[in-house]
């Protein structure tokens, strides 16, 4: 099943395919095309003939690719540019002429708010602060708290429009979006929370400073900077926008270099005015927000994006369906008081421990490091992909010293990288000792005492115990700084398989 948006901006217009109706957006099409619709727009009052005129072709193959697809539903969301031109109803005339039977909305400046705050939910349903959603007429501030979205108010501050209404001076667009922040009252009120960037020029921004500092990872979404170090990436870029950039970067950064200085401009003002904890970085904004209004049951909805994600892995990768609940079960004393978030880690990380299984061997650690840690969707922070990539990759024998283990090294904290790996090394000891059997796994139990990991087993299955398992066992000891010995268990019955309590949406 696919569903289908064109979204039509001030700046571009994209046509994005979505395949499914799970929990996580699954694109299977995206394709933008840069029409500038809003540009002079401010001044004239009419779209840009320009883009008026590239529109035809563009929207005319969007309408083949979506119907030869079986999009349903199939719509088409527009915004600033057509929503305030004196000429809009008559470009949607055209619309409906390039697109037969294909509903247009033209988006109120709250619904398109709505839109992007729905969106940033999807992936992050925890999400407590402000979005800020720039787009090239206007930016949709809106305020999210306990799931929940309010206060949406939309200002002309999208990065064409500020570059028209500035008369392209960056010290004249500061004054400007300064002003026009005051109008907004509720911010005083959400000073200190977070701040969620959402729209093109965002992005842009964040993976032009990405690829200064070096991060070790070349996804936006999640991209999380301190109050502080948000304050130099705004500093930097306008200063870099002033020298010109090299000609070394991606190209979608280069057809944004008009836009950066503006953006980074709205951003610092922003800034000023919130002084928010941390910023984050949103890859999910108004197309998101509207597959999960309008395809996504209200079930589907209420899941977890990491769990269902990590589900989705164990189902099309995994072996056997009933592991991950064993593995679950069998690590359970590994960490001495346990939080809620390293419990779904773990969790999360026995759902996709077998991610790897149909990989060739002699590449299997780091394919499968790569696949978790690069993985398209939008359910995962930076921390908890590296996490469960590591988890994965010392499950298949990778050592802690390999150079493709970097970025781990890079992104986690020192306690979490210990953590994962000792996770990952007593999935080795799992899947080693029981051959990826649930019953078999479960005739034995570790159990980590003050000086001593045990691993106990069922009298009958001493040949199961091999020199592999002796080995396996004895190094996750020394990881722990444990000795390790094997028992056998009076207990020969297995428990039965609990299912984790289901976790609240983080």
């Amino acid at each position: 099943m696919r569903s289908a948006i064109v979204d039509l901006g001030s700046n571009s217009v994209r046509l994005v395919v979505f395949e499914g109706r799970e929990r996580n957006p699954v694109m299977i099409f995206n394709e933008k095309a840069t029409l500038r619709l809003g540009s002079g727009l401010d001044t004239s009052k009419r779209l840009n003939p320009k883009g008026v005129a590239l529109a035809e072709d563009v929207f005319k193959r969007f309408y083949a690719v979506a119907t030869t697809m079986g999009a349903d539903p199939f719509v088409v969301l527009a915004t600033a540019a057509v929503r305030d031109a004196t000429d809009g109803p008559e470009f949607i005339n055209k619309l409906n002429q390039w697109m037969p039977n294909v509903p247009i909305h033209i988006l109120t400046g709250e619904e398109e708010a709505d839109y992007a705050a729905a969106g940033v939910l999807c992936s992050i349903p925890n999400a407590d602060g402000v979005v800020a959603d720039i787009g090239g007429g206007s930016m949709e501030l809106v305020q999210l708290c306990g799931q929940q979205r309010f206060n949406a108010q939309t200002l002309p501050l999208g990065v064409i429009r500020l570059m028209d209404r500035s008369e392209r001076k960056v010290s004249k667009a500061k004054s400007i979006v300064t002003k026009d922040l005051k109008t907004v009252e509720w911010l005083d009120e959400v000073k200190k929370k977070n701040l969620y960037l959402v729209g093109g020029a965002f992005r842009a921004m964040a993976q032009l400073y990405m690829e200064y500092t070096s991060y070790p990872l070349s996804i936006v979404h999640y991209f999380t900077l301190p109050y502080d170090e948000a304050k130099r990436m705004v500093e930097w870029t306008i200063e870099k926008s002033k020298g010109g950039l090299n000609n070394n970067m991606p190209t979608f950064i280069h057809k944004r270099l008009n836009d950066l200085p503006y953006a980074a401009t709205v951003l610092g003002q922003l800034l000023a005015r919130m002084r928010p904890e941390k910023i984050i970085f949103c890859a999910e904004g108004v197309r998101e927000g509207w597959y999960m209004r309008n395809v996504v049951s209200q079930s589907a909805r209420s899941q977890d994006p990491q769990e269902s994600a990590a589900r989705d892995i164990s189902e099309r990768l995994g072996r056997v369906k009933e592991f991950p609940l064993a593995l679950m079960q069998w690590t359970s004393s590994l960490f001495k008081d346990e939080s809620v978030t390293m419990k779904r880690l773990r969790w999360n990380a026995c759902l996709i421990s077998d991610s790897g299984c149909h990989d060739h061997p002699a590449y299997r650690k780091e394919e499968s490091y790569r696949r978790i840690l690069c993985m398209a969707g939008m359910a995962f922070d930076h921390p908890t992909r590296a996490f469960l990539a590591l988890t994965t990759a010392m499950r298949y024998e990778a050592g802690v010293e390999e150079e493709f283990l970097s970025s781990a090294k890079k992104i986690l904290t020192h306690k979490q990288f210990e953590q994962a790996v000792i996770l990952g090394m007593a999935f080795r000891v799992a899947y080693t000792l029981s051959g990826n059997l649930p019953s078999l796994l479960l005739r034995t139990r570790l159990k980590v005492g003050k000086k001593k990991l045990t691993l106990y087993f069922s009298h009958h299955l001493d040949a199961v115990i091999s020199d592999a398992v002796t080995r396996r066992l004895s190094r996750l000891g020394q990881l722990m700084g444990l000795e390790t010995q094997l028992l056998p268990d009076h207990e020969d019955e297995p428990k039965a398989l609990k299912a984790p309590k289901a976790s609240k949406k983080q």
